[in-house]
């Protein structure tokens, strides 16, 4: 249940953030096209990323962490390649849809998280 939760919030997000954007620059058809899109990024975030990240360790630690947004942006542009109805015009708008898209995810899981935070105590 935690999963289609987090799966729906991220579907959320995704759609927030292509509407705060140009949608000549970053453009969702509608929500199943969403949902496909936070499906894709959390199978890459979970199979690609790991491996991205151990292999630019050296370029991650000399930018002190800020290779991790380039990765991001690259696993945007990925989703938006393999995602019909997903399109980014570029690497920049894919690097701004990736912070938006954290700060959005951010913000609609507080609520979750302040419930599950009372629930251990």
């Amino acid at each position: 249940m935690n999963f289609v939760l987090k799966l729906l919030v991220s579907s959320f997000a995704v759609v927030i953030t292509s509407y705060l954007l140009p949608e000549a620059y970053v453009h969702v058809d509608k929500f199943t096209t969403a949902i496909i899109v936070a499906l894709v990024l959390a199978l890459l975030n979970t199979l690609l990323k790991p491996v991205l990240i151990i292999l630019t360790i050296p370029v991650t630690i000399l930018s002190f962490g800020l290779f991790l947004l380039v990765i991001n942006a690259f696993i945007i542009q990925l989703a938006g390649y393999f995602v019909g109805g997903f399109k980014v015009a570029g690497f920049w708008w894919a690097l701004l849809f990736s912070i938006i898209l954290s700060l959005t995810t951010w913000l609609l899981e507080l609520p979750v998280r302040s419930g599950q935070d009372r629930e251990q105590y």
